[in-house]
C-alpha cells in the first residue's frame, strides 16, 4: 500500500493524513537576508511547509554559473531559519555532509544525478533524518525503489521519492504520468517537482533553460494521479535568479497556483472516496 501523509512534523517523521505536502523555495540560497524573506512570505502564504534551499548546486551546466555559499555558511543560514519554526530541506552531495546537514535540515535531499550513488544513500539513511530522493532524468520508475532500498536498509525507512521528469532527446524532459503509480506502488511517498520537470537542461546555452507555462499543468496532472506532495522552486525575480530562474515559479503567482492545486487535490480525494465506497 502507498504511505500517505499529510505534513512534516518536527520530529521528523510523516503524519498518517491526506493532505498535500508543499516542498517550496529558492533553488539555492543566495543571501541569508533573501532567504529570510523567501520564507516568511511562503509561510504567509501557506503555513505549514518545508522550507528547502541548497547550499551548493555542484552540478551546474557552466563552470562560472554560481554554486551558492557552500556547506558551513549554507548549514548556518538554514539554521537560523529552523530556528523560526521551519521545516528544512537541503541537497547533500558526498557522503561527508550527510551528518553535518542532517544537525539542521529534517530532509536530506539526494540529487537526480546522484540518486544511484549508495555510499551517499547509506550516509544520508545512517543519519536518521528523512531523505527525499530525486530520480534521475535516466532512470525508470520501476528501477527508483532500489535507491530507497539502500536507505532503508540502514534501518531508516523515512525515504520520499520524487519526479522531476526523465530524458526525452537533447535538452528535454518529458514527465510521464505513469511513473507516478509506479512508484507509490512500490511503498513510498511521491511528490512531484512541478518545476524541474519544466526545466530545459543547457538549454540556454551556458546555463538551462525552462518553460514555466507548464509547471501548473503538470502539477495538476500529478495531482490526479495522486502524488503526497508537490516541491515547487520560486522566486520573486526569477529573471535575476542565479540558478534555474527560468523554471522557477514567480513568487507572486504562488498563493492563486496553490489555491487551484489544493481545489484539485479536494476533487481527487473526493473521487477516490466515491469510488472506495461504490457510490
Amino acid at each position: 500500500m502507498p504511505i500517505e501523509y499529510s505534513a512534516l512534523d518536527r520530529s521528523g517523521r510523516l503524519a498518517a493524513a491526506r493532505p498535500l505536502v508543499w516542498i517550496i523555495g529558492p533553488c539555492v540560497i543566495e543571501s541569508e537576508q533573501h532567504v529570510y524573506q523567501l520564507a516568511r512570505t511562503l509561510r504567509e502564504v501557506f503555513g505549514d511547509f518545508v522550507f528547502k534551499a541548497s547550499f551548493d548546486k555542484a552540478n551546474r551546466t557552466s563552470n562560472d554559473s554560481y554554486r551558492g555559499p557552500g556547506l558551513r555558511e549554507g548549514l548556518r543560514i538554514l539554521a537560523g531559519v529552523r530556528a523560526q519554526g521551519f521545516s528544512i530541506l537541503t541537497d547533500i552531495h558526498e557522503p561527508a555532509q550527510a551528518e553535518p546537514a542532517a544537525e539542521v535540515a529534517d530532509i536530506l535531499q539526494i540529487p537526480a544525478f546522484l540518486c544511484r550513488q549508495t555510499d551517499l544513500l547509506i550516509a544520508a539513511g545512517r543519519t536518521g533524518r528523512m531523505v527525499n530522493i530525486k530520480k534521475g532524468q535516466f532512470v525508470a520508475p520501476h528501477d527508483i525503489h532500489r535507491a530507497a532500498e539502500k536507505v532503508a536498509s540502514t534501518g531508516n525507512r523515512q525515504v520520499i521519492l520524487t519526479e522531476r521528469g526523465s530524458c526525452f532527446g537533447y535538452n528535454n524532459l518529458v514527465v510521464d504520468m505513469r511513473g507516478l503509480k509506479i512508484m507509490r506502488d512500490a511503498g513510498w511517498p511521491v511528490v512531484f517537482d512541478a518545476t524541474h520537470s519544466v526545466q530545459l537542461p543547457g538549454g540556454a546555452g551556458a546555463q538551462s533553460g525552462g518553460q514555466p507555462e507548464f509547471i501548473e499543468p503538470l502539477a495538476r496532472a500529478a495531482v490526479a494521479t495522486g502524488v503526497d506532495g508537490i516541491f515547487v522552486e520560486v522566486h520573486d525575480r526569477p529573471e535575476q535568479a542565479p540558478s534555474d530562474g527560468a523554471n522557477a515559479l514567480r513568487l507572486n503567482l504562488l498563493a492563486a497556483f496553490r489555491r487551484r492545486i489544493e481545489e484539485f487535490h479536494r476533487l481527487t480525494q473526493s473521487l477516490d472516496l466515491l469510488n472506495d465506497t461504490g457510490a
